[in-house]
């Protein structure tokens, strides 16, 4: 029989809050933590207020290559690549650093979620790592972008230089261009 280590089992608490913070989904917390379900729950719902949200975790690359989540996720993965690097860090400690960065380098109001959320970056690492996506370079800026590692990517062009038609049409930009409209008339 195992003992248990109090010191061991603080450390998996304090790693599974970190994340909780960061909106990691429950499966995610499952799979990175040796807590059980139901503490895991408990820790959600004393955090968050709320239990975790219900779902299937993100499975397609698809959403990956679309152009604003592909900006998004383009940042992220070239500060985990960095610090993975050059400051020795791996894992899921690599993974958290780095999303933490991204929050900080983007802007977006405290109401909104940002775009790319934890559990999209970790599933981001996880893809990358098993080589269904990976970071090509642009053949017009040399940034470098998360593509689909099978396309043919030759002469890439990333979704800043070749900007897609519909780019700036959401929900909430539509709004704000209403709001500038009424208001100078």
């Amino acid at each position: 029989m195992d003992k248990k280590s109090v010191v061991n089992e603080s450390e998996q608490i304090q790693l599974a809050m970190q994340m909780i913070k960061l909106g990691a989904r429950l499966q995610l917390l499952e799979s990175q933590t040796t807590l059980s379900r139901e503490r895991l729950i408990k820790l959600y719902k004393e955090l968050k207020g709320v239990s975790p949200p219900k779902g299937m975790l993100p499975f397609s690359t698809d959403w990956f290559l679309t152009w604003q989540p592909n900006i998004h996720s383009s940042i992220f993965l070239n500060i985990y690549n960095f610090l993975v690097e050059y400051a020795e860090v791996k894992g899921i400690t690599a993974i958290i650093k780095a999303y933490s960065l991204y929050l900080q380098q983007i802007e977006h109001d405290s109401d909104e979620e940002p775009v790319l959320s934890m559990t999209r970056a970790w599933t981001l690492v996880r893809f990358v790592e098993s080589k269904m996506l990976k970071l090509h370079t642009c053949s017009c800026c040399g940034g470098k972008f998360v593509v689909n590692t099978y396309d043919l990517n030759q002469n890439y062009q990333c979704s800043l230089c070749n900007v897609p038609s519909r780019a700036g049409k959401t929900k909430k930009a539509k709004a704000e261009s209403f709001k500038v409209v009424s208001i100078s008339q």
